[in-house]
């Protein structure tokens, strides 16, 4: 028995067929075929129940199946660590973000990562703070950059948060159509201008949202709904203004920030880990170059911005 049989094994009965399964693996299907036909002579049973159209499996193959998937998940883990022990020229990293910290911390991150260990495989899971915490919880991903809040679900009590830096929320505007003084602006004046909301999954729309509700103003938005790209394009053509953390507006000379005062809104991002999974290398190594990362934002612009206490 070996790996390519399993792997074999594993892709016709998740396909049903074998011509399909054996161009997913980029084989010949003749020469799958008789993969199959030596596990099944190997194991003294039949794996599947074969007739024109229509594979199944047997009950050996339903036995078979997850310590088959199980088999090749070890192997594939085996491969990673044995890749970091190599001195990270190979290996995994799983890390997860918002969308807001996708354009700005995690991208040059994930390029001074990637210019340092280029051998390392880099998977992102790009979602809001709640649906992070519960992959962390799953162990889906290895880390996530979250907003941190008190609404956080607490998911597991293995789950360690680490603060890392605080961020103000800026109103921005398109550098050509300015309709916001250079010294800042209140919320109440905000609430009259035409505002470029967020999709509700964000977890900027939620604070701002709050905001105007404990202000007891009610905003009109021209545009509703939009992701973090969106909302930028749509600012820069001039159709409204945004609330929007001040780290994405770095190096951004199309669009023109002023501070929220009355009240001053403020995020904390976060890094969360599980404490009782043990740290790959390749994640520990990610782990160092998002702390330097985010002091070296932080130096970029300390007016709006802050390392966590």
């Amino acid at each position: 028995m070996n790996l390519e049989q399993l792997r074999g094994f594993v892709e016709v009965a998740d396909l049903g067929h074998f011509t399909q399964a054996a161009a997913k693996l980029h084989l010949a299907q003749p020469s799958l075929s008789r993969q199959i036909s030596s596990l099944e002579i190997e194991l003294g049973a039949e794996l599947f129940h074969r007739a024109r159209g229509n594979i199944s499996l047997t009950d050996a193959g339903e036995t078979l199946l997850p310590r088959a998937r199980r088999m090749l998940a070890d192997a594939d883990t085996i491969r990673v660590e044995m890749g970091e022990l190599a001195g990270l020229q190979r290996g995994r990293v799983r890390l997860g973000a918002t969308p807001t910290l996708c354009i700005s911390l995690v991208a040059e991150a994930m390029a001074a990562f990637h210019a340092a260990h280029p051998g390392v495989e880099l998977q992102l899971t790009e979602a809001g703070s709640n649906v992070l915490i519960e992959q962390l919880a799953a162990g889906t991903v290895d880390m996530a950059l979250i907003t941190l809040s008190d609404a956080l679900p607490v998911a597991t009590s293995s789950l360690v948060r680490t603060p890392l830096l605080t961020e103000e929320l800026v109103v921005v505007s398109s550098a050509e159509h300015a309709p916001v003084a250079d010294d800042g602006i209140d919320l109440e004046a905000l609430a009259r201008l035409p505002l470029v909301f967020f999709a509700e999954s964000y977890d900027l729309r939620a604070t701002t949202d709050a905001a105007f509700r404990a202000a007891g103003l009610a905003p009109t938005p021209v545009v509703e709904g939009a992701e973090m790209d969106a909302v930028l394009r749509f600012v820069e053509r001039g159709l409204g203004v945004a609330v929007v953390p001040a780290m994405v507006l770095l190096d951004r000379p199309t669009l023109r920030s002023v501070r929220l005062i009355e009240p001053r809104l403020v995020r904390t991002i976060g890094l969360a880990h599980r404490s009782d999974v043990n740290p790959t290398r390749a994640a520990e190594a990610m782990r160092r170059v998002i702390m330097r990362t985010a002091r070296e934002l932080v130096d970029r612009d300390p007016e709006t911005m802050a390392l966590a206490r």
